[in-house]
């Protein structure tokens, strides 16, 4: 089993993907968080045509994968971590907690940086939040986010392992923290010690910009508390999304691809 996982990566990855969207999705039916602003069969279709679309572009202009350039990278040793001849599993525990890190820091530029911010704000326009949310970006955001992934495991020398660990780890905890499922309170406050739980990443989905301004993790959640962005209380009742883009028009593909380009008039 081992032997096929290494051989077939990303087979293997999609099935996990699959199975995880699944379990998150039954899950949302049985214990939702809170009622859905809009239907299911409103959002879902332009959710996950836009992800089809965003693997047909990732395959076809990029050169590569992220596995097959990490596989490159190690095998000459490029890197930070090859260079301090660890041994392999601390280099992928170190690798993967380095890589979350730097996914933190570029959610941070995203929302920091003007430009960036009018490709990101697609994500946050969603109206709801469910497991599709955690996989709705535009697809120059996605370009960008491949670019400084690859820069990362360049400059820091990840082995394939610890980048197929984090990959599936990166997709898991986005459906997860974005699926509109039930926790428990006492048992969301322990997890939140650690990780980004749904509770906790929807306060940064928030009409309000003081709160979609916190909570930037998506796996550790170590982060916003070690870089004082952290936020486990919102402001009166919890509205989802932005306020310039309120129109349910904006939950069809053609119009979400569009509003990086659409001026907003506040």
């Amino acid at each position: 089993m081992d032997e096929w996982i290494v051989n077939h990566p990303a087979l293997f990855r999609t099935g996990l993907f699959g199975f995880l969207f699944l379990v998150f999705s039954i899950w949302e039916l049985m214990k939702p968080d809170h009622v859905p602003f809009l239907s299911r069969k409103e959002r879902w279709l332009s959710n996950i045509s836009l992800v089809i679309l965003n693997n047909i572009l990732v395959r076809y202009i990029l050169p590569i994968s992220v596995l097959y350039f990490s596989d490159l990278v190690w095998q000459n040793n490029w890197g930070l971590l090859p260079a301090l001849s660890l041994p392999i599993s601390v280099t992928v525990f170190l690798g993967i907690v380095a890589l979350d890190f730097i996914i933190y820091l570029q959610h941070v530029l995203f929302h920091s940086i003007p430009i960036l911010w009018k490709l990101h704000r697609m994500h946050h326009a969603d109206l709801d939040l469910d497991v599709t949310s955690g996989i709705r970006f535009h697809p120059l955001e996605i370009l960008i986010s491949m670019g400084i992934k690859f820069a990362a495991i360049f400059l820091l020398g990840v082995p394939p392992i610890g980048v197929l660990i984090f990959e599936i780890i990166l997709n898991g905890m986005a459906m997860f923290n974005h699926s509109n499922i039930y926790i428990p309170e006492r048992i969301d406050r322990v997890l939140r010690i650690l990780f980004v739980t749904p509770s906790m990443h929807r306060i940064h989905h928030s009409i309000r910009r003081e709160e979609y301004n916190t909570n930037f993790g998506f796996n550790l959640s170590i982060w916003d508390h070690l870089m004082l962005t952290y936020k486990d209380k919102f402001q009166n009742k919890l509205v989802l999304g932005l306020p310039y883009f309120r129109d349910t028009k904006f939950s069809k593909l053609n119009w979400m691809l569009a509003i990086p380009f659409v001026e907003e008039m506040e």
